[in-house]
């Protein structure tokens, strides 16, 4: 179950070029998550890398290995939504190359900056990374610069295997590996790996349901394709040849996960583990939380593949968060529109044990009585039992009161 585009001595010498160049990032249980879904789960916290992600080890071979050749001299390009951008941009200034990288126009300000930051020269283009990507190899005709590709080159692949060698090193009874899947680079390596070391390794793969195209290319389905994700590291139109071959040999299975699936898994790894991830790095334990009994009882190895995300999407993200899990609510009241009826009620909320965010009142816009006034509360709250009980604390004062 092996291609020959990628060997495992081919990960070997990714991982001798590497060592002391990135980190070998831990690979721990998080008892709390295995917990709540019934598993043994462990995580490897790519998020920790420099870059904050994964994608420098694939960076790191490809330029190392063509600075040794001599390949590098007239600079490099590369197309990216982020991660992979970072990677070259770092590795290409430790190496003294001149790195320029094509991002698509909506890339997170976050991602762009700290590119730029690494010393790159960035070039916002396209409104996806496939238009990134044909406008990168334009320019590397016209400049004569060498392109980098983010997942569909054996040496990026060779190098994100390297995350197989250190899972397995650090957890030998791992028996299952649930890894996120844009291009296909990082489940290619990653499985390559696994097969040489540990054939009888489960492996699956995620995609976001608003972006299947490697769901689409190995399984024959045609699900149809989104034009934006919370998940923009793995927002891929078009996977590797290499890539998909790889993923067909070594991979058991592919899944696909919802927008809320991932959302839930970020506000989780922050809440339990204190540890940022982006939608892509969420994509793993997404599809635990989406199919928790298919993982029952096994060890389960979740790589967080990266942390780059916008601080706007993730306070958007943890309102949204707190919103499904009944911390965060917005309560109507309608009330008789007298003096101090706002005190009463804002009293009652209080002595329920809720804090108040914000108070409208709705005088014009309501369907009450002109005599009668709504109230509309949003409030902080412990869990869902909390809400009811501060309805029914609202109702039991003879408030009209009721969660909308």
């Amino acid at each position: 179950m092996t291609t020959s585009a990628v060997t495992f001595a081919d990960i070997e010498a990714a991982a001798a070029r590497l060592s002391g160049q990135v980190l070998d990032t831990p690979c721990v249980e998080s008892l709390t998550l295995g917990q709540i879904l019934g598993a043994r789960i462990f995580l490897k916290f790519e998020n920790l890398q420099f870059t904050a992600s994964f994608k420098e080890r694939g960076a790191l071979n490809k330029l190392a290995t063509m600075a040794a050749r001599g390949e590098a001299a007239g600079g490099v390009i590369a197309a990216s939504a982020g991660n992979h951008a970072q990677g070259v941009a770092h590795h290409a200034r430790r190496l003294g190359v001149r790195a320029v990288i094509v991002m698509p126009q909506h890339t997170p300000t976050v991602k762009v900056e700290r590119t730029r930051g690494f010393g790159a020269e960035v070039v916002l283009f396209g409104d996806s990374f496939d238009a990134a990507r044909d406008h990168a190899l334009a320019l590397a005709a016209e400049q004569g610069l060498a392109f980098v590709h983010p997942f569909d080159d054996p040496l990026v692949i060779a190098g994100q295997g390297t995350i197989g060698l250190e899972m397995l090193r650090a957890q030998p009874d791992l028996d299952t590996l649930v890894v996120a899947v844009g291009g296909g680079g990082l489940i290619s390596g990653i499985a390559t790996a696994v097969r040489h070391l540990k054939p009888s390794v489960r492996i699956v793969g995620v995609q976001t349901a608003r972006f299947p195209a490697m769901v689409n290319a190995v399984k024959g389905t045609s699900h149809a394709q989104g034009t934006s994700t919370i998940a923009e590291g793995i927002a891929v139109g078009q996977p590797g040849l290499i890539t998909r071959e790889i993923v067909r040999a070594c991979v058991d299975d592919l899944v696909l996960v919802d927008e809320g699936d991932i959302e839930q898994a970020i506000v989780m790894l922050l809440e339990i583990e204190k540890t940022l991830v982006e939608g892509a790095g969420a994509a793993g334990l997404a599809a635990l939380l989406k199919e928790p009994a298919r993982y029952a009882g096994r060890h389960v190895g979740l790589v967080l593949c990266g942390g780059n995300i916008d601080p706007m999407l993730l306070a958007a993200i943890i309102e949204r968060g707190m919103v499904r899990a009944g911390r965060l609510v917005r309560i109507r009241v309608g009330a008789r529109d007298t003096p101090g009826v706002l005190a009463r009620i804002t009293a009652i909320v209080g002595e329920a044990g809720a804090n108040i965010d914000e108070v409208h009142h709705q005088r014009a816009f309501s369907t009450l009585s002109a005599q009668n006034v709504e109230v509309e509360l949003v409030l902080q709250t412990r869990n869902r039992e909390h809400v009811d009980a501060v309805v029914r604390s609202l109702s039991a004062q003879g408030f009209e009161a009721a969660v909308y």
